[in-house]
Order: C-alpha cells, then sequence, then structure tokens
C-alpha cells in the first residue's frame, strides 16, 4: 500500500510490475483501484501498471473541504502521481469519470501522455441544456449518498469490487468531479496528437454515441466494441477486454 500526499490529501495508488511502457489507470465515479485487478494481473509482466483512488474514493482522504473536489485538482493529483512513480510518459486511461480525466489530464499535460485509453466514457457536452442535465443528474447522486449512507453505491460490479470510507466523500465527488464545467475537454478531441483506443461494451448504451463521436473525432483513433459488455466492459468480459488493449499496446512499439 503507498500513498502520496498531495496538498494535504493522502491519495493512494499501487505500482505493479515493469516494463519499457508504463500504463495509468484511473476508475470510474464510485468505484476505486480495485476494478483494475484483472488488468494489473493481465500486463504487470510486461509493463507497468499503476492505479489509484481518487479524492473521496476508496482508500484515498475524503477531506471536508468540497473544493478539493474538482476536475484541475483531480488533474493535478494524477500530475503528482507521476512525479512521486518518477513518470516522464504514460499510456494514460481510464474507465467512465477516469476516462474523462484522462482526457483532461491530456489537455493540460500533453507531454506526459504518451497514448490515450478511454473505456465506456464521454467527452463532456458542447450543449449547455445536455451539460446541465448530466450535472442535475450528479447532483441526485450526491444527495442519494449524503441520504442513505454507503448504501446508496448500488450493484454494479465496478462498484461491486470497491471499498469506501466515505459517502460524504463520494457526494462531493459527485458535485466537484463527476459533474462538469465547459466544453473544453471535448473540444480538445481533434487536437489530440496520441495514438487512442476508444473502447466501449455493446449493452452500455448510454456511452456508445459519445464512444462513436471520439472515435470520429480523435484523429487516427482505434474504436473497439466489446460483445455482452455493459459499462463495466473491463469486468464483464476481461479476455475481450484485455486482448483489445494488448493489441493496442503492440500496436505502439
Amino acid at each position: 500500500m503507498s500513498y502520496l500526499n498531495h496538498n494535504g490529501v493522502n491519495i493512494y495508488f499501487e505500482d505493479h510490475g515493469k516494463g519499457d511502457k508504463t500504463i495509468i489507470l484511473s476508475h470510474g465515479y464510485s468505484a476505486t483501484s480495485a476494478m483494475w485487478r484483472d488488468q494489473v494481473d493481465a500486463f504487470k509482466g510486461q509493463c507497468r501498471v499503476i492505479v489509484w483512488d481518487m479524492c473521496g474514493h476508496g482508500l484515498s482522504d475524503s477531506p471536508d473541504d468540497a473544493s478539493l473536489y474538482s476536475e484541475q485538482h483531480t488533474v493535478e493529483d494524477m500530475a503528482a502521481l507521476f512525479a512521486e512513480c518518477g513518470i516522464e510518459q504514460a499510456i494514460t486511461g481510464g474507465l467512465s469519470l477516469g476516462g474523462y480525466m484522462s482526457l483532461a489530464f491530456n489537455l493540460v499535460y500533453g507531454d506526459k501522455v504518451s497514448a490515450l485509453m478511454l473505456f465506456d466514457t464521454g467527452p463532456g457536452y458542447k450543449s449547455n441544456s445536455a451539460r446541465d442535465g448530466w450535472n442535475k443528474m450528479a447532483g441526485l447522486r450526491a444527495e442519494e449518498f449524503e441520504k442513505n449512507g454507503l448504501a446508496a453505491l448500488g450493484t454494479s460490479k465496478e462498484v461491486q469490487a470497491a471499498t469506501h470510507t466515505s459517502a460524504q466523500g463520494l457526494a462531493h465527488a459527485a458535485r466537484g468531479m463527476l459533474s462538469q464545467k465547459g466544453d473544453h475537454v471535448i473540444k480538445s478531441l481533434p487536437e489530440i496528437k496520441v495514438p487512442a483506443l476508444v473502447l466501449v461494451g455493446d449493452a452500455d448504451k448510454a456511452f456508445i454515441a459519445p464512444t462513436n463521436y471520439m472515435a470520429g473525432k480523435i484523429p487516427g483513433a482505434k474504436k473497439v466494441t466489446i460483445d455482452s459488455a455493459g459499462h463495466a466492459s473491463n469486468i464483464d468480459q476481461p479476455t475481450a477486454f484485455n486482448d483489445a488493449v494488448s493489441t493496442f499496446l503492440d500496436s505502439l512499439d
């Protein structure tokens, strides 16, 4: 178990394996680094694989200060993780919120990103009304955690793999990290200059259109659809998921 301290917040991470390639994976909202167990096992023999818990999640701190939960703070936490692990460049990826934050990180720290892997995720919204709808959903999730505690986690597979300590931390994360401000990330897609894998489960209906959009906007993006997989495509179909990632990694040689 390893921690880095960034702005007074302890961030949990795991550093596995070694190799010429380094992969940093970020989890989805209300999941944790535990959702990547199959990928750590699959790739640690050939790559360095780093997974971590975002602020308010898992074994990381859940500070009372709501201002510490934001896209900007998450991006800076990721930069601190690069520095703590002595990484100059890495293949940067994530699922759902973790994929969005990987895009946000690339927008600010593109020199640290050698490739992107975007799983069952979306790039945000150009439309103010669509973004408002998403943010309303995020606010309702926060209220559920404040009302029902960790019982509000639900039963999705990536959440079942998680261990959390603070319902209030997840509520703060919903309002500050899951909710979105502006269209800067979605507008950055045509400017991405690194190889990108864009992957979605065929049953993850809410994220098929965003995946298609990213595949069309990111230059040279490789799109993969995983059969018989939902939002947690890496857990639903780990073999097919890992094969797709392996093929993409091989293409980077």
